[in-house]
């Protein structure tokens, strides 16, 4: 399994609408709307690395909204569940689900 982490910079008026286009392109399994000097993060799980350019360069190329992207790849992944916690920091019980 190949894992991306794309971060984009979208049109200011077009960011939900360009995060909802991603969040339905075959291959990204995760997207949030994130602060700083990206826009977006879309996480990618792929079968096979070949797969990466169809979804990067064909997929996310056709998303309206997307000024400039920078994609990652994922050497390791780590213990998931304290990926969770962190992600959820700040929110109570009930939000974390």
């Amino acid at each position: 399994m190949v894992t991306a982490i794309v971060m984009v910079q979208a049109e200011r008026n077009r960011i939900q609408e360009t995060a909802e286009a991603l969040a339905g392109v075959p291959g990204v399994r995760e997207v949030y709307s994130v602060t700083g000097e990206w826009d977006i993060v879309a996480i990618l799980k792929l079968a096979r690395y070949e797969d990466l350019d169809g979804v990067v360069t064909g997929g996310l190329r056709q998303v309206t909204g997307i000024t400039r992207t920078q994609t990652m790849l994922a050497f390791r992944t780590y213990n998931e569940a304290l990926l969770d916690q962190g992600f959820g920091v700040g929110l109570d019980e009930s939000q974390q689900r």
